[in-house]
């Protein structure tokens, strides 16, 4: 694989591997070093609405909060893409945890949601309100980036342009808005036993409704325990869950 030459000749003799979970564009090696250490490396081309820019300044911002979360070792751009050193989070994502019960699973993701969701949202310099990331949407919808072939199996056969006429017909008439993750996806949750260590991916964390993060993680446990643990997690976090919300934000999750 190509290094940057700033990281080159440090990873000479490393052992690298190519990681496949999970759904971003971006591609990401672990870096097991000489010695013992392990780091990863994310990778994307340079492009109008490329997004790894965006998660150094949050890992970074999240650091300063001591949020859990990787740590950025360096960034830079050569090779027409954008590269991000950052160190592991100890432990396994919740998607490939098999040591963990669908309670334990449901427990951590609860935890970690309210302590992100409790941080006050003035101390938050990302914005990722509904007005923002609809705008987002219909430019992604523009330049031909939203992958249809991806579609939720109730949108299947519908075209991007179809799909963007839904969400903005079924709006929600109220939002909640606290600090989320943005893409609460079991693989973005990392836990060590059953003690949650950080959140990874974080390149859209930013103030938007709470419902951003419950749609996508009650979307998530869903299709990896079971729909009947989807309750058990709204009971954890502690609100009754908002239907109308949850299909909203897991439609607007299309687009990206």
């Amino acid at each position: 694989m190509y290094i940057p030459t700033k990281w080159r000749e440090k990873f000479a003799g490393a052992l690298i591997e190519r990681q496949i979970i999970g759904e971003s564009g971006a591609e990401v090696f672990r870096i097991r070093c000489d010695s013992g250490e392990a780091l990863f490396l994310k990778s994307e081309p340079i492009g109008l609405l490329d997004e790894l820019p965006d998660e150094v300044e949050r890992l970074r911002w999240m650091k300063r909060l001591d949020l859990p979360g990787p740590t950025v070792l360096g960034d830079t751009t050569e090779y027409n893409r954008h590269w991000l050193l950052m160190t592991a989070v100890p432990g396994l994502d919740l998607a490939s945890n098999n040591d963990l019960s669908p309670s334990q699973v449901v427990g951590i993701l609860a935890m970690a949601l309210r302590s992100l969701h409790q941080v006050s949202i003035a101390e938050c310099p990302f914005d990722h309100r509904l007005e923002e990331r609809i705008v987002v949407a219909k430019n992604r919808v523009s330049a031909g980036l939203v992958d249809e072939t991806d579609f939720d199996n109730e949108r299947l056969g519908q075209t991007a342009t179809d799909v963007l006429a839904e969400l903005l017909s079924t709006l929600p008439e109220t939002s909640d808005l606290v600090v989320t993750h943005g893409d609460a996806c079991l693989p973005n949750f990392m836990a060590e036993g059953s003690n949650f260590t950080g959140f990874i991916d974080c390149g859209r964390l930013g103030v938007s409704d709470r419902y951003q993060d419950l749609a996508l993680t009650a979307r998530s446990i869903a299709r990896n325990l079971g729909e009947m643990w989807v309750e058990p997690f709204f009971r954890d976090y502690g609100v009754k869950p908002d239907h109308r919300r949850i299909a909203f934000y897991c439609l607007l999750d299309e687009f990206f």
